[in-house]
C-alpha cells in the first residue's frame, strides 16, 4: 500500500465499521471516493480484518464470491472477488442468529472445502487443490452488507469483507474422491418452501478451480491459504433474503443438509 493512501483506507473502513454503531446500512464508499481501487478496496478488508485480530478474532478461513457469470455481469467484473472468515462468524448447525447480529442478511446453499495442506500460490492448480483438500461439507453463508440497500459495485463489497457475515457447517463430511463435485445437486428451503436450486457447477463450473484462483489470488497479497482453513467455494444458486422468524435449510443431494434460523 504506497504511504499517502494508508489515511484513506483506514477512514474507509472506519466508515464501513460505523454500520454496525448505527444499526443500519451505510453510504457505498464508491460515492465517497470515485477513484477507490480493487486493490485498495483490498486493503480496506484487509485493515478491517487486521482490527479484528486485534480485537481476538481468528481466521478460520476465506470465503469466494461472485463465481457466478450472471453475478459477475451484473457488476461489470470477469473474476471472483474473496473476503475473510472468522470464529466469531461461525454458527453451529441447527443454530440460531440473533437479528442484532446481523443487518440485511440473505442465504445461499455452498460447499465448504476443508484444507488438510497449505495452499500457497501463484501457480495453484486444480489438482493442488484436490490434494491439500481433507474433506467437503454442506455450507450455509449468510452474506450481509455493511453498504445501505445492497447498493453495491465491485469495489465496495471487496472492500466490505466481500459482503461476508456469518457461515454455518454441516455435519457430513466427504473426502473430494467419493464425490463428483461438480455434479452436487442443493435445494435451498426457507421456512420449509423450497426457494431455489443449484448444482456444484453453478460455481464457475467446478469449485475446485474456485478454490485454486483464490490461492492464486491471495498470493499478490502475501496470503497463504493454511491447512484446517474453512473455504466457502461460492453460491450455488441465488442468495435469500433473511428475516426474523425464518428458518433456512440447504438439502444436498447424498450429502446431508446444513439449516439455521434467525430470531429478533
Amino acid at each position: 500500500m504506497e504511504t499517502n493512501n494508508a489515511s484513506k483506507i483506514v477512514s474507509h473502513a472506519k466508515h464501513l465499521a460505523s454500520s454496525w454503531r448505527n444499526g443500519e446500512g451505510v453510504q457505498p464508499l464508491t460515492t465517497l471516493d470515485s477513484e477507490l481501487s480493487i486493490d485498495e478496496a483490498y486493503f480496506v478488508q484487509l485493515h478491517t480484518i487486521q482490527e479484528y485480530i486485534v480485537n481476538g478474532q481468528k481466521i478460520t478461513g476465506k470465503k469466494i464470491g461472485l463465481t457466478s457469470k450472471a453475478m459477475q455481469n451484473l457488476l461489470g467484473v470477469g473474476e471472483p472477488d474473496y473476503g475473510h472468515l472468522t470464529d466469531a462468524m461461525e454458527v453451529k448447525n441447527g443454530g440460531e442468529i440473533s437479528f442484532k447480529r446481523v443487518l440485511q442478511p440473505k442465504v445461499e446453499g455452498e460447499l465448504a472445502f476443508i484444507l488438510k495442506e497449505d495452499l500457497v500460490g501463484p501457480n495453484v492448480t486444480s489438482l493442488d487443490v484436490l490434494q491439500a483438500t481433507d474433506v467437503i461439507v454442506p455450507a450455509l453463508e449468510i452474506v450481509d452488507s455493511r453498504v445501505k440497500d445492497w447498493k453495491i459495485t465491485l469495489a465496495d463489497t471487496v472492500a466490505d469483507n466481500a459482503s461476508s457475515g456469518l457461515y454455518v457447517l454441516g455435519g457430513t463430511p466427504k473426502k473430494i474422491t467419493e464425490i463428483d463435485i461438480k455434479q452436487i445437486g442443493m435445494a435451498l428451503y426457507k421456512n420449509n418452501e423450497l426457494q431455489n436450486t443449484g448444482v456444484g457447477a453453478a460455481a464457475l463450473g467446478d469449485p475446485v478451480k474456485c478454490v485454486a484462483w483464490l490461492a492464486n489470488k491471495l498470493a499478490k497479497y502475501d496470503i497463504t491459504l493454511k491447512a484446517g482453513e474453512v473455504i466457502l467455494s461460492g453460491a450455488l444458486s441465488a442468495a435469500v433474503e433473511a428475516k426474523p422468524g425464518d428458518h433456512f435449510k440447504a438439502k444436498f443431494a447424498e450429502f446431508g443438509e446444513v439449516s439455521v434460523s434467525f430470531t429478533e
